[in-house]
């Protein structure tokens, strides 16, 4: 093993250097001739100060070669093409008379003609010119439409008097060239006065009470940017006041310096116009007053798609709607008047209509609705027409996957799902979704020799009704239906065979989550239940290897000939197999009658061999107890992305959940039965009592328009009490794999300083950071460079091991770090990812090993991932 890691190691070093040699060859200067220069930089000063603003240099309209970590790789592409492949081809050809009429004895004349268009001769060319990128030669004509950008540019901030020049900075021998933009500001224009001619008296009294929060405003510098907002501000508040029709192309602005004053005074003075409503006809144009229009009639049509020769609509009244239907209504007047936000006699706001547009389709009952309003001028009111169109009452889906994991080799999935819509007449849906999976596994513990060996199945059925359900509670005035609440109620199972210790799983969920913004989301499950049973706890030291190994190794020092005679038990206890003549234990009797043997004295042990075993049994009754988990908890998310082009924000969560605590208070109303370590049981199954929290925060930096600076920290803590001493391992944290601590593979990391010593090591604290820098590299493909720091420890549960504790702030010396690098290519609709963590520093080692001790190609891992991993 140790050779073929040196020859791989060995390997990867030619590799690297043969990479090298190949980037050192390419001439970046290749494709430049003689008379022209290779543009190497861009620098623009303002008042002799250099600017570094991304939206200013996005005005240059000749930028240098992109660069990755400041090496040109596109432009080395490019140069490795060659520039004329065909003639190239045939110059080869005709460079020996024997080779072209060798090759057509060999292919044909018309093989030969068409091995010069192939892919090899001239496809590859084409490939690296479209994925390469042309040298940027200095080019004077765009140097100066750059300075005529930036001068407008600064000319729209008020410094109208700018003067723009540029410096060219040549290295002749080099051939390449900096360029240096220069701007003189001068003295910026100011806003001396804002007044207004306002033709609308509604508008005019609307615009007054909203006067201070403009953005334009006396003794600010001009910025013309701003006027554009306040249009926007304008138009906003006005369509939210009543004034459906607004019309932004109404604002303009008189701009006009003061003539009485001196020429240096540089003072400006603003007009505010807000003309009537224009409507444009077909010989004349004609103008009206903007009017305030309240709402009069409010009609909803619930089958918009039908055929009106078929039957007559009806309708009814509720409230302040008229509901239109055909045949038979099949949706609740309650559940269409909540979706709807207009009011009779409520003036006109967007924010109403765009909210009635989001909740129907939140709905999920309709396809997305068409909303109208026709007005009454002479009343100045409006009628609200919504239309809508149900989806089909019953849909089927089905989903097919190939998979692959730690446990199996290859692997199926069938998932179909029968979908029921507006279940009771309040838009509530049903969704029934099953799995089937079936697998191969390569576990040594598995007797069944059929290339399919491991199986899982289960079952979802899942209530999504539109608003918070809580029996004899009205929430809808502490939340409001504009936020999208939605109530969730769940019931499933999963079986599994040949995996691990065959577990079977029960859950149920009650949740509610609402959006109050764009930017803020609430989830609360009010009831989460899981019961998990391990159908084959025999199995544990099969499944568990390194446990087994651990204390298999134990039981060797007792496999002698004087311990057998004074225990003549132990013999039963190991047995040979036949790869191996060396006795170990058996599994399950061997290892449950020796462990019985050590921890009750039966056979004396050293004090480092009892506690080897009982840390053992301690974990085997820990992950093949039954676990019942009856929690209740809250999520809270903010978000500021604006987008999915933007890339400077921030997602914080938090997250807290407590579990055990209303059966504690039932039992003592109930009195529970308790087993010998007097846990309280609910059905034979003592029940999980924690408290849980955790924080994860992002944080994205654009350092350029097209690179990306990612942190992720993370920190979560869950604290066993009451009828617990520990927590349940699918309550408990892991470290490494693809989205966390990338140089170490899934549970392979920690707690604390150790080293791995179980097959998945899990605790109840965790700490984790990460830091990836992404840029572009070929089109659609993208590079990182990363660093992952993280660990877990346990906390106030059972485990006394020290290194496996955190004890006090020098634990955090037991911080893992991995570094390193990966690629992502972009489908549009996800993203592909591959990543190469090194370990750089491991505290599993000695303190003086534990930097860069496995830093190599041999000990690397690779992960990969669907999306980025943060």
């Amino acid at each position: 093993m140790g050779k073929t890691l040196r020859y791989i190691n060995t390997a990867a070093k030619i590799s690297l250097l043969f990479v090298v040699l190949v980037i050192n060859s390419c001439n970046t200067l290749k494709r430049v001739s003689e008379d022209e220069l290779l543009l190497k930089k861009n620098t623009i000063y303002a008042d002799s100060a250099e600017v570094k603003s991304e939206d200013i240099e996005s005005l240059i309209v000749q930028e240098p070669n992109t660069t990755i970590l400041g090496y040109p790789l596109r432009l080395n592409l490019y140069n490795l093409a060659k520039k004329n492949p065909d003639s190239s081809y045939n110059a080869w050809l005709d460079r020996n008379e024997k080779r072209e009429r060798k090759l057509i004895n060999f292919l044909s004349k018309k093989q030969v003609d068409r091995l010069g268009e192939s892919f090899l001769v001239s496809g590859l060319s084409e490939w690296l010119k479209k994925v390469g990128e042309a040298p940027s030669t200095l080019d004077t004509t765009k140097t100066k439409r750059t300075l005529e950008r930036l001068s407008a540019y600064y000319g729209s901030k008020g410094y109208f008097n700018n003067n723009t020049s540029y410096d060219i900075d040549t290295i002749i021998k080099k051939r390449r060239a900096s360029v240096s933009y220069k701007i003189d500001l001068g003295k910026p224009f100011m806003i001396d006065s804002v007044s207004r001619k306002i033709a609308s008296n509604a508008i005019d009294s609307i615009y007054m009470l909203h006067k201070s929060e403009a953005f334009v405003q006396d003794g600010e510098q001009f910025d013309l940017s701003k006027f554009s907002s306040e249009r926007e501000r304008l138009s906003n508040i006005f369509r939210n006041s009543g004034i459906y029709n607004f019309q932004e192309s109404s604002i303009s602005y008189d701009i006009a310096t003061d003539t009485t004053k001196l020429a240096n005074d540089q003072k400006m003075n603003i007009e505010l116009n807000i003309d009537n409503f224009k409507r444009r006809g077909d010989s004349a144009v004609t103008s009206s007053e903007y009017k305030v229009y309240k709402f009069d009639k409010i009609n909803i049509y619930t089958d918009f798609l039908y055929d009106e020769n078929d039957s007559e609509q009806k309708f009814i009244r509720y409230e302040d709607y008229t509901i239109y239907y055909r045949n038979k209504l099949r949706f609740k007047p309650k559940t269409l008047a909540n979706a709807v936000f207009y009011e009779k006699d409520s003036i006109y706001k967007d924010i109403d209509r765009t909210r009635t547009y989001r909740q129907i389709t939140n709905l999920g009952v309709f396809k997305y609705p068409t909303i109208t309003s026709t007005p009454n001028d002479s009343s100045a009111t409006l009628d609200a027409n919504i239309y809508l169109a149900a989806r089909p009452k019953y849909s089927l889906g089905t989903s097919f996957e190939v998979t692959r994991s730690n446990i199996q080799q290859f692997g199926l999935a069938l998932s179909p799902s029968l979908q029921a819509r507006n279940l009771f007449g309040g838009a509530e849906n049903l969704n029934l979704s099953g799995r089937l999976s079936i697998g191969s596994s390569n576990d040594p513990s598995i007797i069944d020799n059929r290339f399919f060996n491991i199986q899982e199945f289960g079952a979802d059925l899942t209530l999504d009704i539109p608003r918070i359900w809580l029996p004899f509670i009205n929430t809808n005035k502490i939340i409001p239906s504009y936020t999208l609440p939605r109530t969730r109620i769940s019931i499933g199972t999963s079986f599994q065979k040949n995996i691990g210790l065959d577990k079977q799983a029960f859950n149920t969920v009650l949740g509610y989550n609402w959006v109050p913004s764009d930017f803020i989301k609430h989830d609360v499950e009010l009831l989460n239940i899981q019961f998990v049973r391990n159908v084959n706890p025999d199995r544990f030291f099969n499944v568990y290897g390194n446990s087994f190994s651990q204390l298999d190794d134990v039981a060797d020092n007792f496999d002698s000939y004087n311990d057998t005679v004074l225990y003549p038990e132990l013999t039963s206890y190991f047995e040979t197999t036949e790869d191996s003549e060396d006795p170990s234990l058996r599994i399950p009797t061997g290892t449950t009658d020796f462990t019985e043997a050590i921890l009750n004295r039966t056979v004396p042990s050293t004090t480092d061999e009892y506690q080897t075993v009982s840390r053992i049994e301690e974990r085997r009754q820990r992950l093949t107890e039954d676990n019942l988990i009856f929690a209740s908890n809250y999520t809270f998310n903010l978000n500021n992305r604006e987008g999915i082009t933007d890339n400077t924000f921030f997602q914080f969560r938090f997250k807290v959940e407590s579990a055990g605590n209303a059966l504690s208070l039932l039992s003592k109303v109930i009195p529970f039965n308790t087993n010998t370590d007097e846990d309280k049981l609910v059905f034979s199954v003592p029940f999980s009592q924690y408290i849980k929290t955790e924080f994860d925060y992002v944080k994205y930096w654009a350092t350029s328009r097209t690179n990306v600076l990612a942190f992720r920290s993370f920190f979560g803590i869950a604290i066993p009490y009451g009828n617990s001493d520990n927590i349940p391992f699918v309550r408990s944290y892991f470290a490494g794999g693809a989205n966390d601590i990338r140089a170490w593979s899934p549970y392979s990391l920690g707690p604390g300083r150790t080293d791995a010593i179980n097959d998945f090591n899990e605790a109840n604290l965790k700490i984790s950071l990460n830091l990836e820098y992404r840029f572009p590299v070929i089109g659609n493909l993208k590079g990182a460079l990363f660093a992952d720091a993280g660990n877990i420890w346990n906390v106030f549960d059972n485990v006394e091991d020290p290194e496996a504790t955190f004890t006090n702030l020098k634990s955090l010396e037991d911080i893992a770090l991995g570094t390193g690098f990966g690629l992502r290519y972009d489908f549009t609709y996800f993203v592909l990812r591959a990543d190469l963590g090194f370990k750089t520093y491991n505290p599993a080692e000695e303190i003086s090993k534990r930097w860069f001790r496995d830093y190599n190609f041999a000990n690397s891992v690779l992960q990969i991932g669907i999306n980025y991993p943060f």
